[in-house]
């Protein structure tokens, strides 16, 4: 599965390198553990039990270029997913990144940003839920591009921009 070495996407950790495996005596008895490094938190340090297969199922491969560039491709031609009961957005939202799908969570991230400039034209701001919301969604796949296409954290947003501008003209 994974090696030591290996760069994972872990939950709402982000991007993690595999620094290797640990074990722990919990409550008298050993459990085995992985240990990750938060690739952009280096004072920071996830201990994974193996045991835990709803745990282990958090780490997941990281993207490729190649699918970066998909998911940036596409994310013009899809709807936003917005849910006007904000309790039942929250929950969506959170589901959604929680699954780890990057296609979903670049859609709420389009959703938000969306929402918020529509709620900035009426002098308003966005619902803290949702801006929680979208910071976790940012952080999650600003760090995980941002490895991968070899930027800054603070470029992702720029290049996903500079990214649709490239593919209209192309389409035209």
């Amino acid at each position: 599965m994974f090696s030591v070495g290996d760069t994972v996407v872990y939950g709402s950790q982000g991007v993690c390198r595999i620094e290797g495996t640990q074990s722990k005596k919990i409550r008298g008895e050993y459990v085995d553990y992985i240990v990750l490094k938060p690739v952009y938190d280096q004072n920071s340090t996830v201990f994974v039990p193996k045991n835990n297969e709803e745990l282990m199922a958090k780490m997941r491969e990281i993207l490729s270029a190649d699918e970066i560039y998909r998911i940036i491709k596409e994310l013009p031609e899809r709807d936003p997913i917005w849910i006007d009961d904000d309790n039942i957005r929250k929950a969506k939202y959170q589901e959604m990144i929680d699954e780890g799908d990057r296609r979903k969570i670049m859609l709420i991230i389009k959703t938000l940003y969306r929402h918020r400039l529509e709620q900035e034209e009426k002098g308003r701001r966005l619902h803290q839920a949702d801006e929680f919301i979208l910071k976790q969604a940012e952080k999650l796949l600003h760090d995980e591009f941002a490895l991968v296409l070899d930027i800054k954290p603070e470029e992702v947003v720029p290049f996903v921009m500079e990214q649709i501008e490239v593919h209209k003209k192309t389409e035209e």
